[in-house]
């Protein structure tokens, strides 16, 4: 078996964890020697042992002499664990072939350099953009202090994501709604404005037949006019809730909001309405590493005005709604020119059903 064998297995390991390791990045690791695998790991969740030491343990003495298949660079420092380098080396491991370098500028290389300074061979970039795609979150994270923001929409060809009078459930179907719920499972956070908590007073936690993590639910309310009574509010006490406002919004709602238990945030206003920078920025404070976004249409259009959106989920569902008052999925004052408009770069088309799934990130942001 090549490289790559054994790297893809690192990596379907490592993604056995998605959206478990927040803040940290998901990890897989395979020791090999002899065209036979010793030992396996990932990394399962913040403060657990890295992925490196559970392959180790699991090979023991036979991990002597071995070659390490990891799907990101080895630690070299301490922080909850100690450094995965020193446990490679002591291990007695001849190789490791890493998927790419740690983005983060705590380590970038100097894993690497102390793994060859102690006489392991080292080879990376094998099965690079695939181990970058599957840390996407991560790479952002650390290498900006913001969160990786993802803009998702469910709506009809012509546009709407509602009748004139509001009905909006459903305008997908069953197999779209649930990989929506997939989503809010994988991210840190799930964010509406506070007109969609006021016309459909949702609870905007994870229902999935194997159950799954409720995400941070954020409101963007630059009056602090969330009902204290809101299921966004009562439905999910494990998971909090974060009302991001301005300081003109009433002293009185945002003691009322923090007293039923709301975490309240607030941040500058640019005309009137929460500057999303500054809203996304406070998110990434917490250590809030991704962004769900599920609109409306103006907290979508106010996304993209910011530059803060990396990447697009947009259903599509065979249906006309029509009509000159019914919303649509982004709001705002939009471009004058197509010059102007949002293009989008690595695009996927698929099916969920009767619904089309179209999946891209903001060309602008690329790289």
């Amino acid at each position: 078996m090549d490289n790559s064998y054994y790297m893809r297995m690192a990596l379907d390991l490592a993604a056995s964890a998605m959206g478990r390791t927040s803040p940290n990045p998901m990890v897989g690791a395979v020791l090999v020697k002899d065209g036979k695998v010793l030992g396996k790991g990932y990394h399962a969740r913040a403060g657990t042992p890295h992925a490196e030491i559970v392959a180790l343990s699991d090979a023991g003495e036979a991990a002597r002499g071995s070659t390490l298949y990891v799907t990101l660079e080895p630690c070299c420092h301490h922080g909850r664990t100690g450094p995965c380098t020193e446990a490679v080396i002591a291990a007695g491991v001849k190789k490791v072939v890493a998927a790419m370098t740690d983005p983060n500028p705590v380590v970038a290389g100097k894993g690497f350099d102390r793994l060859r300074e102690a006489g392991l061979e080292v080879e990376a970039g094998i099965l690079e953009e695939d181990a970058r795609n599957l840390n996407e979150v991560f790479i952002k994270y650390i290498t900006t202090g913001l969160p990786f923001v993802v803009m998702k929409s469910a709506a009809s060809l012509d546009g709407k994501i509602a009748t004139r009078t509001g009905e909006s459930q459903w305008i997908t179907g069953p197999g779209a709604r649930e990989y929506g719920h997939r989503l809010r499972d994988r991210y840190d956070a799930v964010m509406v404005g506070i007109n969609t908590v006021l016309a459909d007073n949702p609870s905007l936690n994870t229902r999935l037949p194997g159950g799954g993590r409720d995400a941070v639910r954020v409101v963007l309310d630059s009056q602090a006019r969330t009902p204290p009574e809101a299921n966004i509010i009562k439905s999910s006490p494990l998971a909090p809730v974060i009302i991001i406002t301005t300081p003109g919004a009433p002293a009185e709602k945002v003691k009322a909001l923090e007293g039923n238990g709301a975490r309240v945030e607030i941040v500058p206003a640019v005309s009137g309405r929460v500057d999303m920078k500054e809203a996304f920025a406070s998110l990434a404070r917490r250590g809030i590493t991704s962004v769900l976004i599920e609109g409306g249409g103006q907290v979508h259009a106010s996304a993209l005005d910011s530059g803060m959106v990396d990447k697009v989920v947009w259903f599509i569902a065979p249906m006309l709604i029509g009509g000159r008052e019914a919303p649509g999925a982004l709001g705002g004052e939009g471009p004058e020119s197509l010059a102007g408009a949002t293009a989008l770069d690595r695009v996927s088309v698929s099916r969920i059903g009767g619904d089309i799934l179209v999946e891209g990130y903001i060309s602008r942001q690329r790289g």
